[in-house]
């Protein structure tokens, strides 16, 4: 009868460590669930844009470009971004040029005021993080992977995070260069983007 006592007591220690060890994968869960909304800090961040014109290299930049980023390194799955630029904010430093990649066979901001990149796939790589998703320009969506780094700083009380990165589209892909501007002898296809964001945190 001993041995038949046993069973209910061992029945019921098993049950509780099962019980146990759900609610723990369900704290850690929970945990991994709780990704960081950060928004940008327009004042110090930078877009950039480089571009080659008649055999010169140039370069442009976007001075506004709202980001929304809820990230966490250790829940890259519940991660998002999203990224609106506006494109009539581009200065290359010379306005008839300016003036013209804005115009209809260029960006055609009239028509297209904002490109937009979304991502809500992250991977982890050897120089940092990768966001898969897509960039809109012109009306037109391609795929689009972009690679950067993070790295988080607590400043006078909030949570600060820094994304930086490179990457590249090809203008003609989006239909930036209509008419005469399809030809790549003067302005080259391939426009290399920079990106230094300085990002705060903020409640949804």
């Amino acid at each position: 009868m001993t041995g038949a006592r046993a069973l209910p007591a061992l029945w019921l220690t098993t049950a509780a460590a099962v019980c146990l060890t759900a609610w723990a994968q369900g704290a850690v869960a929970q945990a991994a669930a709780a990704v960081t909304h950060y928004v940008l800090d327009q004042a110090k961040s930078t877009l950039e844009f480089t571009f080659v014109q008649a055999g010169a290299q140039n370069k442009g930049t976007f001075t506004r470009f709202p980001v929304s980023f809820d990230f966490a390194p250790g829940n890259l799955a519940g991660s998002r971004l999203e990224v609106t630029v506006e494109i009539g904010s581009l200065d290359t430093g010379d306005k008839e040029r300016d003036d013209t990649l804005r115009s209809a066979d260029l960006f055609a901001v009239t028509k297209f005021p904002q490109a937009h990149f979304s991502a809500s796939q992250f991977n982890r790589t050897a120089a940092g993080y990768e966001a898969i998703g897509k960039l809109t320009i012109r009306g037109v969506t391609r795929d689009m992977r972009v690679p950067f780094t993070f790295r988080t700083a607590e400043e006078q009380g909030v949570a600060v995070g820094y994304m930086s990165g490179k990457t590249s589209v090809r203008r003609l892909d989006f239909g930036v260069g209509q008419g005469d501007w399809k030809a790549t002898d003067q302005v080259g296809n391939e426009v290399g983007v920079a990106f230094a964001l300085r990002l705060t945190s903020a409640a949804h």
